[in-house]
């Protein structure tokens, strides 16, 4: 007689493009890449390329998009 093994769920699948761009920190914020450092930058300042260059939080508002496209992070 066949007896069923018991049922899991399904493993999640973690959105590889938001692996690619999301960190998670110790204290369990997304850390992200800033905008507007791709291309024309020519007239952007140092200072200011210095400071796009530099990682940003997440906003809150979209903590749990983020978090839900990364289920084992």
């Amino acid at each position: 007689m066949f007896v069923a093994a018991p049922t899991e769920m399904p493993k999640l699948k973690t959105r590889k493009a938001a692996a690619k761009r999301f960190k998670l920190t110790g204290s369990g914020k997304f850390m992200r890449r800033r905008a507007f450092l791709n291309h024309l930058l020519d007239h952007k300042s140092p200072k200011r390329k210095r400071y796009l260059g530099t990682m940003a939080v997440v906003d809150a508002r979209d903590h749990d998009n983020v978090s839900r496209m990364l289920p084992y992070a």
